[in-house]
């Protein structure tokens, strides 16, 4: 379905609802199917959810906004009442913590499965009859592009846990791609959305001209290869490529290269969703801290992209440019544009706001119908569990 979620008709929402809610299913039955669905059998994992929390609260979530009316998040603030006797006592996640939902006594995966359903089919049904206008549109579209980031979130989780992927959804090798460097003019931008692109995130808000100095970035991420050569030259054992808190990040988790890599005699292998595969030398490396990349970076002589130059090489459309294979930790921490307010879904963003790294782009487990130049991604500093590489700039 090539089509930004964010100017979607009722048609195509619709049909990209379902979509999202098949492909939902399939990654859940993944862990369904080697016993992994219920939280008792997970093991616990910093950062992740149960997956048979994750497959309830995408449900919740359309039936909160969608068919419940909620214009908030603030617990108490829907019209309706769950379809679920205890559903905002399982998944609004304002009031159960993230360990406690580990914890949690919650329906079996028939009867969440059954709920899912009945959400789906009551909020096609609504939209049927909805206004093609955007404020009659937004919870919809909030609701789809919730689902779809639930969604890669899922397929991280597999890669974590190493469980494979059905074959339809079996990732393709990135191609290999001509490496260089681009120099970029500068100039003032426009950065941020507009009213008038149609669906906005609130850390989107609003357009603001910035002035980006002329700056050269690299056409491709850091391969493999070029990573492996930090690490051959005793890139984890040097302190001085090592900012304070990346040194104890290191020590801490005991890194003396990427997750999941493992050597093997003069080379590497890597794990890829419950396979052992030799390295691909060519690809970007992924499953990197913000850390590392800055490591790597001091190591080379250059540094992270700045957001603003991020999104202005990728507007720029430039022909060597590539971007998309996987997000791209920045060197800006994650904070909000002049004149900030939150929107609906209040937690989104301003909970995260300077502990988190801004992070763009999109990877190859990011649904077409969300990538945008726009898109402000965010992780904390030492998240390496998600489909994340970097690129390189100098001035």
């Amino acid at each position: 379905m090539n089509f930004s979620f964010r100017t979607a008709t009722p048609n195509e929402l619709a049909g990209a609802l379902q979509d999202a809610r098949e492909y939902t299913l399939t990654l859940f039955d993944c862990f369904a199917d080697t016993g992994l669905d219920v939280p008792r059998n997970v093991p616990v994992v910093p950062g992740i959810h149960p997956p048979l929390w994750e497959l309830g609260y995408i449900a919740w979530f359309a039936e909160w906004y969608i068919l419940r009316e909620a214009q908030s998040s603030v617990p108490d603030a829907a019209g309706r009442t769950s379809l679920l006797t205890k559903g905002d006592d399982w998944f609004d996640p304002n009031t159960v913590p993230q360990r406690a939902r580990w914890s949690l006594d919650l329906p079996s995966t028939g009867a969440l499965k059954t709920y899912c359903r009945e959400v789906l089919d009551r909020v096609l049904d609504k939209l049927g009859r909805a206004r093609n206008e955007a404020a009659a549109l937004y919870p919809y579209r909030l609701a789809l592009a919730h689902e779809d980031m639930r969604g890669e979130a899922l397929a991280a989780v597999l890669q974590t846990l190493g469980v494979r992927l059905p074959r339809q959804l079996e990732e393709h090798s990135i191609p290999a791609w001509t490496q260089g460097e681009i120099r970029f003019p500068g100039g003032t931008i426009e950065l941020g959305s507009k009213p008038g692109d149609g669906f906005v995130f609130d850390n989107e808000k609003w357009a603001h001209a910035v002035y980006v100095p002329p700056f050269a970035m690299d056409s491709t991420l850091v391969s493999n290869a070029q990573y492996g050569e930090f690490i051959a030259d005793g890139g984890y054992q040097n302190p001085q490529f090592w900012t304070v808190a990346g040194r104890d990040w290191v020590m801490r988790n005991d890194m003396s290269a990427p997750r999941d890599w493992e050597p093997d005699g003069r080379r590497w292998r890597c794990r890829r969703f419950g396979r052992q595969i030799a390295l691909p030398l060519h690809e970007p490396v992924r499953h990197v801290s913000l850390y590392e990349a800055q490591a790597y970076c001091a190591w080379a002589g250059r540094r992270l992209p700045m957001e603003s130059e991020w999104e202005y090489a990728a507007l720029a459309a430039h022909p060597a440019l590539r971007w998309g294979d996987l997000w791209e930790w920045t060197c800006s921490p994650f904070e909000p544009y002049p004149g900030f307010s939150v929107d609906a879904y209040r937690e989104y963003s301003e909970p995260h706001f300077m502990t988190h790294q801004a992070v763009r782009g999109a990877s190859f487990a990011t649904r077409l119908r969300l990538r945008s130049p726009k898109f402000r991604n965010f992780c904390l500093p030492g998240r390496n569990d998600m489909f994340i590489g970097f690129r390189t700039c100098a001035m």
